[in-house]
């Protein structure tokens, strides 16, 4: 995925469900303190977006499912991060361009315009993505790449479901994250992550220019 010149004025929104998988300690402080809690200072990803409706100029993206994975160093905000991004086989060569253009922030908005800027894009992966949603209990499936599940943290003394948010009001990735508990592993075009028993956030999102 690469980023493609375009007009300053070409609009783009997008709207769906975020599945976001970290290395950091459940309840991922990089939302509000800006730097990642996991064990050696780093953030490493893997993160879904399903797509419910977007568009980017005249570009249809609803329904359109992309997952990124993504090994930075160290704080996000540090740069210096490695990306790959992962689409179906269905995806049209005008989808993957409008969302290289959405994700590496080259049309601004947020995120992208921020988180964009953190990483270089390593690779473009196609391949059949295949999300069970469950809220807290959501997995999602890239054949031949990896897996990523979450489930719900548990009470420390009767092992019940314990349901914790992260709300914040001026997020610019989510403002109501569904804190849980995940493993994910994938590997691909020289990134490899693997982790257990990490944060993982189940979200809507809308973002735009």
């Amino acid at each position: 995925m690469t980023t493609t010149e375009a007009g300053p004025t070409t609009r783009w929104n997008l709207s769906g469900v975020g599945y976001e998988y970290c290395n950091c300690n459940p309840g991922c402080t990089c939302n509000f303190s800006g730097f990642p809690s996991s064990s050696d200072g780093s953030c490493k990803a893997l993160v879904a977006n399903v797509i419910r409706e977007g568009r980017c100029g005249d570009v249809d993206l609803a329904g359109v499912s992309a997952v990124a994975i993504i090994d930075w160093p160290h704080a996000i905000h540090d740069g210096n991060g490695r990306a790959v991004f992962v689409v179906a086989p269905e995806t049209t060569d005008d989808q993957i361009g409008a969302l290289s253009q959405i994700y590496t922030g080259a049309l601004g908005g947020m995120p992208w315009e921020i988180l964009g800027t953190t990483y270089d894009v390593v690779g473009l992966v196609k391949s059949q993505i295949n999300i069970t949603e469950a809220g807290i209990d959501s997995a999602v499936e890239i054949e031949g790449v990896g897996r990523a599940e979450g489930r719900s943290m548990r009470n420390p003394v009767t092992d019940e479901p314990h349901e914790a948010h992260i709300t914040l009001p001026d997020g610019f990735i989510w403002t109501d994250g569904n804190c849980g508990v995940g493993s994910f592993n994938a590997s691909a075009e020289g990134v490899s992550l693997d982790f257990s028993d990490t944060n993982w956030i189940h979200y809507d999102f809308s973002w735009s220019n």
